[in-house]
Formats: structure tokens, sequence, C-alpha cells
């Protein structure tokens, strides 16, 4: 928000503020509707909602050998919630033991989303031998409960996010935010690809900040040079 502020003076009733999902928050969004500034922040999941993405995967099949950005698939502790079969339509459920459970509300709401719960019987759950799989702390609770989330509730307000969401989903969103790639990545793809600067070679943030405006310096003066002003 300290660089939209300094930037304030620049804006024009046309400007459109983009971002990566590392500003996305409620209270950044919060703060740009207050400012009533146009912005397209993305959210984490923005990519899987959009089919131009869903080839993606295959850019993690040759890892960047300075950045590993496959993920090491981390195994649960306990059994989730998919790993019980529920049954929606007749609203039952049944444990990966086979036991059936029994439902602990309907209409439960939880920040705003509306669930189905379910809890185990003692006289199942306490001499089950799946306790140490299913529990979090077997020795402390007898029962496991477990909840199947079915969508935000008509009465819970739209949020900021639900907002940018649907903004950046649009086709307009999608076209002014696809022009943030072709603006900013290629100078990182230039400074580090032809310029070399893969890495920082000095210590300390006045370095750091030096060595990083001198690239950017060179990045700036060639851009000059290709587009003419050089003669």
């Amino acid at each position: 928000m300290p660089v939209v502020e300094a930037m304030r003076d620049l804006f024009d009733e046309q400007s459109v503020i983009t971002a990566d999902a590392g500003y996305h928050s409620e209270e950044n969004l919060k703060q740009l509707a207050a400012m009533e500034v146009q912005a397209l922040i993305a959210d984490n999941g923005m990519r899987s909602r959009d089919e131009r993405f869903a080839t993606q995967g295959r850019h993690k099949e040759a890892p960047d050998p300075l950045h590993d950005k496959s993920t090491t698939e981390k195994k649960a502790t306990i059994y989730q919630p998919s790993e019980f079969t529920y049954d929606p339509e007749a609203q039952t459920c049944v444990c990966p033991a086979g036991k059936s459970l029994y439902g602990n509300g309907s209409h439960c709401l939880t920040n705003g989303f509306v669930s189905i719960r379910f809890r185990g019987a003692e006289r199942d759950c306490v001499p089950c031998s799946h306790r140490d799989r299913c529990l979090r702390s077997p020795a402390k609770t007898k029962t496991r409960q477990v909840a199947f989330f079915q969508g935000k509730a008509a009465t819970t307000p739209e949020s900021h996010t639900d907002r940018m969401k649907k903004r950046i989903d649009s086709p307009t969103g999608r076209a002014l935010y696809g022009a943030r790639f072709a603006t900013v990545e290629p100078v990182f793809g230039n400074v580090r690809y032809n310029k070399g600067l893969d890495r920082f070679t000095l210590r300390g943030k006045t370095k750091v900040d030096a060595q990083w405006k001198l690239f950017c310096l060179v990045h700036n003066i060639e851009k000059l040079a290709h587009h003419g002003y050089a003669s």
C-alpha cells in the first residue's frame, strides 16, 4: 500500500494496478476499494480456474536448476475427510474402518461456509484399531468428527476477495492481467538469463541494492539503444 500511495498522483481514470498473489489479501483489497483504485490482484487459485494454464504442470518436469519448483507430496498424519465415504443424497458417512458415523449437524456455519458434520459413536471409536491414524490426540479424544463443506452460506456477505476473483476471471480482467506478463516478466528474463544475474554476489542490503540497480541501469540503456536513441 505505501507504493500505491506514492503513485496516486500518476493515476488517471483508466489506470489499473496489477500484482501477483504475493500481494493478495483481504485487507489490501479493502484499502484499494476505499481509495477507489482499480486493481487486478491475483489469488493463489487464479491459474487453476483459467483453462489457459491447464498444461502448466509440464514445466515442473524440468525444474529450474537454481530453484526446484516441484513440491514434495506430504502425507497426512491423520485420515482426511476425502478418505471417508460420504453420500450427500442419503447424508450418510462411513469411516475408513467401515463404521457408520451419525449426523452432528446438517447446516453448520464455519467462517461463512455451510457444512454437514458427522461424529463417530464411542462404541465404535474407543476400541477401534485405527485411532492412531484417525485422531490427533487418541489419548484425549474419544471420537472422530468430520465435516463436508457445501459452499458459502447465502447470508454471507460478498468479500473483497470474492469480487476480485470475479473481476480477474472475466474476459476483460484476463486480458488486462495477461498484459502484465509482457510488461514485467521480460525484464527478469533479460536481467537473469542475458545479463547473468542469476544470484547476488554481494552481501548486505546496501550492496545488493547497488548491484541490482546497476543491472537495471544496463537493462534500461540497452532498451534506449534498441529503440533508436543511439542514433
